[in-house]
């Protein structure tokens, strides 16, 4: 008979103990370790059933170049996934409670119950939950198949036939519970059980699943980060309390571009598409504040124009605040800094606000030279121009350098109406982003950039 074995796991990042212990050495979370019973694959001292041998293909073969799509009829979906679903595919959505995770998916499944087969379980809430939300959608018609299960074994059983449905929901893989694994739901071992075996079922019946996952405090999808590597696609839905707009994020993904982005905004009705992100997020900008930039930026391969708001103000504090909301902190700090230290600028013994407006959240290192332009603006009181765009990155001796796709974000400027745009100068002689109708002016230091706000100028 097989023996079975206590081990300690640490519910954050699944590392394997001997002993209880009151912080992981691996993650260094506090009480995060609990005891689970493992069962050994084979006693010992016995032979290993030998498997069967594995046949090896070429990379050419049958497979067709370009995988069929299945469209969701929610253009932002069908963008962030890579213009569709493929047969067969699993796909994780993450994001904070209440931020509209099941209301996308209940909207999607909907319009996928026309074209296809669609199944939704649940395992938070009950069918009549589920069918309220429908209505208030205004989607009870929807012929979506309705289930409320958590066991494992019930689900493969029933979705593992000839006429399996085209795609299932999972809501969440954290309630789902295996009663061959002697753990709670949510634990590491259940959820990369749970996980595995509705992948490979997916994979096995040709069927697009959808897993939603809740997120930790960090706001970083729960459980063991393995999750992460099975699936082939991982979808982050972000977004403010104290604004409509939702942003669904593609972290990974094999079948399109990673860092793709759909807008929505969440209304009475539910979640709504933003086919113009750019207008949207300049739609209550005010020209001529100082301390207020446009910067034009990409994400995934979508141009967007974002509004940067810099204050600056006296402070009477021994260490003066930094406070930064949608972008990098460290990366703002290295910004006063250089501008400090290049450009004789001292903004060490003022308190400094940094806000993305909208609730949007910029990773791209390309934002440098707006930022500065929005510190260099509140703290000098004299406004960017109301149709002008900036971007740049900046470097640690003050230096401006090119960022990619120069053409683009310049193409999206026009087309909001700006005139002006400032840029990096080209590392290339004569090589300059196509302008348009725009008026470009070209900077290779952050020394010019003060150059634009003395007053006068």
């Amino acid at each position: 008979m097989s023996k079975s074995a206590a081990r300690f796991v640490c519910q954050e990042c699944g590392a394997v103990t001997a002993k209880w212990a009151g912080k992981c050495e691996a993650c260094n979370a506090w009480n995060s370790i609990t005891e689970e019973v493992a069962r050994d694959a084979a006693p010992k001292g016995l032979g290993v059933k030998p498997g069967k041998r594995i046949e090896f293909v070429g990379l050419e073969g049958s497979t067709t170049a370009h995988l069929p799509r299945l469209m969701t009829k929610i253009g932002e979906l069908d963008r962030v996934c890579g213009g569709g679903l493929v047969a067969g595919s699993a796909l994780l959505v993450g994001g904070d409670p209440g931020i509209g995770k099941s209301t996308l998916l209940t909207q999607a499944t909907a319009a996928l119950s026309t074209q296809v087969p669609v199944v939704y379980i649940s395992g938070e809430e009950a069918v009549d939950q589920v069918r309220l939300r429908a209505h208030r959608l205004g989607l009870s018609k929807a012929p979506v198949q309705l289930a409320a299960a958590t066991n494992l074994r019930d689900i493969i059983s029933t979705l593992d036939n000839a006429d399996a449905p085209r795609v299932v929901v999972i809501d969440s893989i954290q309630t789902m519970f295996a009663d061959n694994v002697e753990s709670a739901p949510g634990t590491v071992s259940q959820v990369r059980t749970c996980a595995h075996e509705l992948i490979r079922l997916a994979k096995r019946r040709g069927f697009v699943l959808f897993l939603v996952g809740h997120v930790t405090k960090e706001g970083t999808i729960a459980g063991p980060r393995v999750l992460e590597h099975m699936v082939d696609t991982v979808l982050y839905f972000e977004g403010d309390r104290g604004h409509q707009f939702r942003i669904l994020r593609a972290v990974k993904n094999r079948f399109g571009a990673t860092d793709e982005i759909g807008v929505f905004e969440m209304t009475d009705a539910g979640l709504q598409e933003v086919l113009n992100p750019s207008a949207l997020f300049l739609a209550e900008r005010r020209g001529n504040v100082s301390g207020s930039c446009v910067y034009a930026g990409v994400e995934g391969t979508r141009p967007m124009l974002v509004e940067i708001q810099a204050l600056v103000a006296p402070s009477t504090l021994s260490s003066p605040r930094r406070a930064v909301v949608g972008w990098d902190s460290n990366r703002m700090s290295m910004v006063l800094a250089v501008l400090d230290s290049r450009c004789g600028l001292a903004l060490s013994g003022n308190d400094v606000y940094l806000n993305v407006a909208g609730g949007l959240r910029i990773t791209e290192p390309a934002a440098d030279l707006a930022v500065a332009a929005a510190l260099v603006s509140s703290a000098t009181d004299v406004p960017v121009p109301a149709d002008m765009v900036v971007f740049g990155e900046i470097g640690l001796s003050g230096e401006v350098r090119a960022v990619a796709q120069g053409d683009a974000r310049l193409k999206e400027a026009a087309k909001l109406g700006f005139a002006q745009g400032l840029v990096p100068s080209s590392p290339r002689k004569g090589k300059q982003a196509a302008s348009g109708p725009l008026s470009i002016r070209s900077i290779g230091h952050l020394q010019d950039l003060l150059g634009l706000f003395r007053p006068g100028q």
